[in-house]
Formats: structure tokens, C-alpha cells, sequence
């Protein structure tokens, strides 16, 4: 099992930066590829930005190119999603997510979430 547990959330307004953390523990965090989503009241969760095991691939969304930003830190068993030029449509619930570094599709174990809300 792989526990999950993110924070960083909070209220910004738009055009501000937060900066979102997912720490793991249970497993070998480095064999784990990482990711974020989101969720938006009465929407479904959309994927928001990934990262392999090593770090260096890494796919965002096209709603969140160029402001966000996924990097991981196998030391310290963590990743982060740093978030800039936030607007009101980026209001929702994020979770992080981690699948096993040879798997495909669906991830594996999730995180309860922490809530950003950007006021316009």
C-alpha cells in the first residue's frame, strides 16, 4: 500500500501562485509514477499533470501549460505541483495519484485531496 496525503491548499486570487505537496510513504516512493487531479464541483476529475519515476517526463494538461508545474523529490518522498497564474477555473479539489512504475492506465492509490479556491 502506498499512503498518500497532499497539502498546500488554500484561497489565492487569481493570478497568484500556491505551491501543493503530496508526501508517500509505504513503498519505494522512486518506483512510483506520480500525478495530479482535479476536481470541480459538479464535474468530473480531469487529470492535471504527471511525472515519471525519474522525473523526467512529465504531460500537463493543455488547460494548465505553461502556468503549472510537476516535480518530484525521491528523497524526500514527495511530489509538487506548483501552481502559478491561477484563474477562477482552476478552483477545485486536487489529489495526487501513483501507479507502479511498469503499469499503464488507471492509477493505484489516491490521496483524500486538499482544496484550492482562486477568487476573481
Amino acid at each position: 500500500q502506498v499512503q498518500l496525503v497532499e497539502s498546500g491548499g488554500g484561497l489565492v486570487q487569481s493570478g497568484g501562485s500556491l505551491r501543493l505537496s503530496c508526501a508517500a510513504s509505504g513503498r519505494t516512493f522512486s518506483n512510483y509514477a506520480m500525478a495530479w487531479f482535479r476536481q470541480a464541483p459538479g464535474k468530473e476529475r480531469e487529470f492535471v499533470a504527471s511525472i515519471n519515476r525519474g522525473g523526467l517526463n512529465r504531460r500537463y494538461a493543455d488547460s494548465v501549460k505553461g502556468r503549472f508545474t510537476i516535480s518530484r523529490d525521491n528523497a524526500k518522498n514527495t511530489v509538487y505541483l506548483q501552481m502559478n497564474s491561477l484563474k477562477p477555473e482552476d478552483t477545485a479539489v486536487y489529489s495526487c495519484a501513483a501507479r507502479y512504475y511498469t503499469r499503464d492506465g488507471d492509477y493505484d492509490y489516491w490521496g483524500q485531496g486538499t482544496q484550492v479556491t482562486v477568487s476573481s
